[in-house]
């Protein structure tokens, strides 16, 4: 049997602080595997929504997240585990077919992310926690190991 080989590894998030323990998970694994992090924040409907009426600004939004991005990049550079982020839209009005997950596993494809660690989150109704729809759908249908946390 092969070793697993682990170039980049995915975690998706959404500013909870679940979100927060997966981060700590996915540099840990990163670390192991002298890999790199991504941290994928995915925002959730209500703030696509905003963005796409023009009640929200796209820049006020990236803003918002830069506090959690910073979080990353300064637990990764502690660990000396190389990272990167973006931020994509969980949800669409004109598409159906974009939800938290398909986002998740479609950058995960995108980046060619060898390992995915998801928050499994507890379904609280908190707008800003989107991840709570996606783990399991990328739990079922990733093509890449996944660790829900």
């Amino acid at each position: 049997m092969a070793d697993l080989e682990i170039d980049l590894v995915l975690v998706p998030v959404d500013g909870s602080e679940e979100s927060h323990e997966a981060v700590d998970y996915a540099i840990a694994v990163a670390s192991e595997y002298d890999a790199a992090v991504h941290a994928l924040y995915v925002l959730g409907e209500d703030r696509v929504r905003a963005i796409e009426t023009g009640a929200v600004e796209k820049e006020d939004v990236a803003a918002d997240t830069e506090s959690f991005t910073d979080s990353v990049a300064e637990r990764a550079d502690a660990a000396g585990v190389p990272h990167s982020n973006s931020i994509a839209y969980g949800f669409s009005t004109k598409v159906k077919t974009v939800h938290p997950g398909s986002v998740v596993l479609d950058t995960a494809e995108e980046l060619d992310a060898d390992f995915i660690v998801v928050p499994r989150e507890p379904v609280s109704g908190d707008p800003g926690e989107v991840l709570e729809k996606a783990a399991e759908y990328v739990l079922l249908y990733a093509s890449q190991p996944v660790l829900s946390v």
